[in-house]
């Protein structure tokens, strides 16, 4: 993979910026490729300077948002979205994806290492092409 960090991501609901009504996709389930749920969207991970989405956050399990476990999946893994959003993977792979501690792993690295694991180009590499689903704000 290249070396060059990435430049920063922030959340989409710690930033002044938003996503057309009918582009947000927060709050929807998840579903993975056999229909079996994930969890739901949180938030939107983006990409502040090219005003595109690159992660959603996904939360599960947990009751009333106690115990829930936060995933980040590359928009490049969604297939469909209608009343749900539809990944090309595995509930239980989406379950093994790298964890993320910010105060333990640089964002760049972990981010080269999410998009291995999900099997896609990082989104800084030579020649990435942005999903066709309109995640642009």
């Amino acid at each position: 993979m290249t070396t060059d960090i990435p430049r920063s991501l922030v959340h989409l609901a710690d930033s002044d910026l938003t996503v057309k009504i009918e582009d947000d996709v927060r709050g929807r389930p998840v579903v993975d490729r056999n229909g079996d749920e994930v969890g739901t969207v949180d938030d939107l991970v983006i990409d502040p300077q090219e005003l595109k989405v690159r992660f959603l956050q996904v939360g599960s399990g947990g009751f009333l948002g106690l115990g829930e476990k936060k995933q980040l999946i590359p928009v490049d893994a969604v297939v469909k979205v209608d009343e749900q959003v539809h990944i090309a993977q595995e509930r239980g792979h989406v379950a093994g994806a790298p964890a993320y501690d910010p105060g333990l792993v640089p964002q760049g690295e972990y981010f080269e290492e999410l998009y291995g694991y999900y099997g896609y180009p990082p989104f800084w590499a030579a020649g990435y092409a942005y999903p066709a689903y309109p995640f642009y704000l």
